[in-house]
């Protein structure tokens, strides 16, 4: 019964099989093979070529009749389920007097059944049952059973209105059972669309439901509230009635749903909600990370000038409750809270320097992505703010002595270099990194802590003294040998253990010499501040000497074995750079100032504005949908309900699918048919190849190149791949030189390379021969189904450290300019260029992270790093990052195309 199931589906009706089942399967007492009968009635042919009902039917409504009369409750209860699917009037006429008996059945699986049956079959056939309506109505006022009640009203709502409406105002609501309270609401929502002047009674009964109810009866009565009335009392009503469902339920699915209505409210009615903000809020007490996360989305949507400081405590108590939780995903919660008081802060000025000191008190504890959160946002406060920049800076200082983290440290090294404007700053800025660095120089301070002498005189004296021994007595009785050398560096290393290391020279023996360079950019900034501040030549040239040997005893170190990593070349140019500008003459003072005080705030305001536009045109893009003031208001209710009305109609409805009114293109569907056999063969075929968002529609024409009929012709497809070929082509006849179109449907479940193939078969001049015509293969394009994203620097991050998957890709190509192999690359992947445009200039070397997403939501990243020479290609890598093998594959050919389509060879000698 299953395999003729699913025959029959596949469009093989097999009527003679009818005769065959009536006698074998339709006596059985099997309940499954009973339940797979029924699906068969359903679809079964039940007429014959002539339109007229198949005699073998009349058993069949027989059998159905005996069922519909049987002791067991639930095979009745199921026939009459299988009624609701019966839409042939001749086989139900012959039924209804049962299912009239039906209603006054002992059990309620039966009564409740019957209803929707004979609702059903007055919907086929109003004459079969002309006093349905009077009939439930009745059944209405006797029933007891809740469920039997709630389909029976259902079911009359459908039929009379105003029965239905009298029911509802004979009821005491609140004592109803919540299944009808359900079917109430639902039938107020439809009705108070159609007929306006009972909006303001169902609104009446909707707020009272809304108290009454259950959490399923309270959730869609607020709802059809928000849906019924756009007045403020109404809107806040409904908001605060999903605030409760999302603090009171356990369920974390409620409680995001709850959450996503209320900012389904915000967007309709912005201004109405900014009541229920701290309200909202209080969902943070949820353990779900999602649930909190969405509430702080929500809540940073209704801050204003009026609730700010409140909800700036809100959160300050949430972070200072994160640091002692042991709680899974602290950090990432963590991270979302500094991001929402960040964005909080830079909104609101008057709130901006109590944020920015309760961050800092808390940089020590926090981990280096959190940390390095606090430091952008502080970068961009005490940009935005002038007069807080000394108490920022103060603060900073007395915080840096608790930052583990070389990324946070490098980014207060920039904050004070560019922001001590005043010389009490810079020399309190001064101060903290001559006391962090420790003694100078480094290298010698460091033999000297570890039992070493600098003076080559010592070093000549502990020579000899190395070859000096004295005996000693082992445990054992036995005499050993030590040198008098080993002696002291036993002792020094214990002495070194005990030693205190200080944060900045703790970060440079460590290898940390990307942070050493921003350090000696640094000090150059200060010095030309203070030269600008002050006229102390005496002071200024002191402090000079005093950088360039910080900066000599960081390179000196850098070479010696003191260090875990010896110092990178490209540090120690910059590094050797900052000496040689210290050791300048005064006549290129200003060229330094230009560099190193102006150039470099441009480049951070050029970022920062980047990234305000990033955000306008973020914002600007939701309100695509919006209409101009001087647009004409059409009133459908004073139209007329001509052609044109109905071509409004279908317009809303198309913009309400993200559709188009337009017509398609047919010239562009040539670029996607695929050819499929060769014009040789005996069947020619090509395949129109449409993308829909999670599936792929082949649109197959097959042309018979003979003078014979092929018979039985079917085309087979199947698929390699994350692909499955979700339905299978009927066979069919083709005359000589005729044509036929199919169409087959093949389900994709993640962006990953995938091939369908196939071969079409039909029928020899035997019956036992059948001839194979081998297809092409189909290779579906993820480009389809990978659409440009963005991220924020962070979440970039956190996922290139997550992603397991990589696949790196050499770059070869000879196109001109690095901007337009980006453009190129862009264009051939689909991804998204996260590196601001204002950073990628002319030169002869690009670095640009990218990023994309899939419709499945699967995330794929890219680093790109190219140099181009002067008349040379260009050269470099891409590295291509995902969560799955199959998208970092796919995504590399795409890269690995780019170069062989855009590399030019030269043919010189055939």
């Amino acid at each position: 019964m299953r395999n003729i199931l699913i025959t029959m589906i596949n469009s093989d009706p097999m009527p003679e099989l009818l005769m065959h089942i009536i006698r074998y399967v339709m006596p059985s007492k099997d309940k499954k093979l009973k339940k797979l009968l029924y699906f068969y009635w359903e679809i079964c042919e039940k007429y014959d070529s002539e339109g007229k009902l198949r005699h073998e039917m009349i058993l069949v409504c027989n059998a159905i009749q005996r069922d519909l009369q049987h002791p067991n409750e639930f095979i009745r209860g199921n026939t009459l389920r299988f009624l609701n699917k019966l839409k042939e009037p001749e086989l139900l006429e012959t039924l209804v007097p049962n299912c009239r008996s039906c209603l006054e059945h002992r059990h309620a699986y039966v009564r409740k059944n019957a209803v929707f049956a004979i609702y059903s079959i007055y919907k086929v056939s109003d004459h079969l049952i002309p006093d349905a309506p009077e009939l439930i109505l009745d059944f209405l006022n006797i029933e007891n059973d809740a469920t039997c009640r709630r389909n029976a009203f259902v079911c009359l709502s459908q039929l009379n209105r105003e029965a239905s409406l009298l029911y509802i105002q004979e009821q005491q609501l609140e004592s109803l059972d919540p299944l009808i309270q359900l079917a109430i609401i639902e039938f107020i929502r439809k009705d108070a669309l159609q007929h306006n002047e009972l909006r303001q009674q169902y609104l009446q009964i909707v707020t009272a439901l809304l108290d009454f109810g259950n959490t399923a009866v309270a959730y869609e009565a607020a709802t059809t509230l928000s849906v019924l009335s756009s007045s403020p009392a109404s809107v806040k009503n409904a908001a605060n009635k999903f605030v409760e469902l999302a603090i009171k339920e356990s369920d974390i699915n409620v409680k995001l749903i709850a959450l996503e209505r209320i900012s389904e409210l915000h967007s309709e009615n912005e201004g109405v909600l900014d009541d229920v903000c701290l309200d909202i809020l209080k969902v943070l007490s949820s353990p779900s990370v999602d649930v909190r996360n969405k509430a702080i989305e929500i809540g940073l949507k209704l801050v204003s000038s009026k609730n700010v400081e409140d909800v700036i405590k809100l959160l300050k108590k949430e972070l200072q409750r994160t640091t002692n939780s042991n709680e899974d995903k602290t950090t990432e919660y963590r991270q979302a809270l500094i991001s929402a008081i960040h964005s909080i802060a830079i909104k609101f000025h008057e709130i901006a320097s109590s944020v920015v000191d309760l961050l800092l008190e808390f940089i020590g504890e926090l981990n280096t992505s959190a940390a390095t959160e606090v430091i952008t946002f502080v970068k961009q406060v005490i940009d935005k703010y002038p007069d807080l920049r000394s108490n920022i800076i103060n603060r900073l200082l007395v915080s840096l002595s608790n930052v583990k983290s070389g990324k946070v440290y490098r980014g207060s090294l920039w904050i004070l270099g560019e922001y001590c404007i005043e010389e009490p700053d810079v020399q309190a800025t001064w101060k903290h990194i001559r006391t962090n660095i420790g003694e100078i120089p480094i290298l010698g301070a460091e033999k000297k802590a570890n039992g070493f002498e600098a003076e080559e005189d010592d070093l000549e004296a502990k020579s000899e003294n190395r070859s000096a021994t004295k005996p000693k007595v082992l445990a054992d009785g036995t005499y050993a040998t030590e040198s008098a050398y080993d002696e002291p560096k036993k002792d020094s290393t214990v002495a070194s253990s005990k030693h205190y290391k200080t944060p900045i020279r703790s970060f440079i023996l460590d290898g940390d010499f990307y942070l050493a360079s921003v350090l000696a950019s640094t000090l150059v900034k200060l010095l030309l501040r203070l030269n600008k501040l002050s006229g102390r030549k005496d002071l200024l040239n002191a402090l000079k000497a005093e950088a360039m040997l910080i900066m000599v005893s960081i390179l000196r170190v850098g070479e010696s074995s003191f260090v875990k990593k010896k110092i990178d070349e490209d540090s120690s140019e910059r590094i050797m750079s900052c000496i040689r500008f210290l050791s300048e003459e005064e006549t290129n003072v200003k060229l330094l100032e230009d560099a190193f005080l102006d150039s470099t705030i441009e480049a951070f305001h050029q970022q920062v504005d980047g990234q305000v536009e990033a955000e306008i045109e973020k914002l600007s893009s939701t309100h695509l949908n919006a209409e101009q003031v001087d647009d004409p208001i059409a009133f459908r209710q004073f139209s007329n309900k001509d052609a044109k009305v109905i071509g409004d109609d279908e317009k809303e409805l198309m913009a309400v699918q993200g559709g188009s009114t337009q017509k398609e293109d047919l010239s562009s569907r040539l670029n996607k048919i695929v050819q499929l056999t060769g014009f040789s063969d005996p069947v020619y075929a090509e395949a129109y190849v449409k993308v829909h968002q999670f599936d792929v529609t082949l649109d197959v024409l097959i042309v018979n190149q003979t003078t014979t009929t092929l018979r039985n012709l079917s085309v087979e497809f199947a698929a390699l791949g994350d692909l499955k070929v979700i339905d299978k082509p009927s066979s069919s006849n083709i005359p000589p030189h005729g044509f036929h179109r199919t169409q087959t449907t093949v389900k994709v479940s993640s962006a990953d390379t995938g091939v369908i193939f196939g071969n079409i078969v039909y029928d020899g001049q035997h019956a036992d021969q059948s001839t194979i015509v081998i297809l092409s293969d189909v290779h579906i394009d993820i480009l389809d189904y990978i659409k440009p994203a963005t991220c924020t620097e962070a979440q970039f991050r956190k996922m290139w450290n997550e992603f397991e998957w990589e696949n790196k890709i050499s770059v070869n190509s000879s196109l001109p300019t690095l901007k337009e192999y980006l453009d190129e690359l862009l264009k051939s992947t689909n991804m998204n260029n996260l590196t601001p445009g204002s950073i990628i200039g002319d030169c002869q070397f690009l670095s640009a992270n990218l990023y994309s997403r899939s419709t499945f939501g699967e995330d794929a990243l890219a680093n790109l790093c190219i140099e181009k020479s002067v008349d040379g290609p260009i050269v470099g890598h891409v590295r291509i990052r995902s969560k799955g093998q199959g998208l970092a594959l796919s995504l590399g050919d795409k890269v690995a195309a780019v170069a062989r389509k855009n590399s030019n060879i030269a043919v010189t000698e055939v």
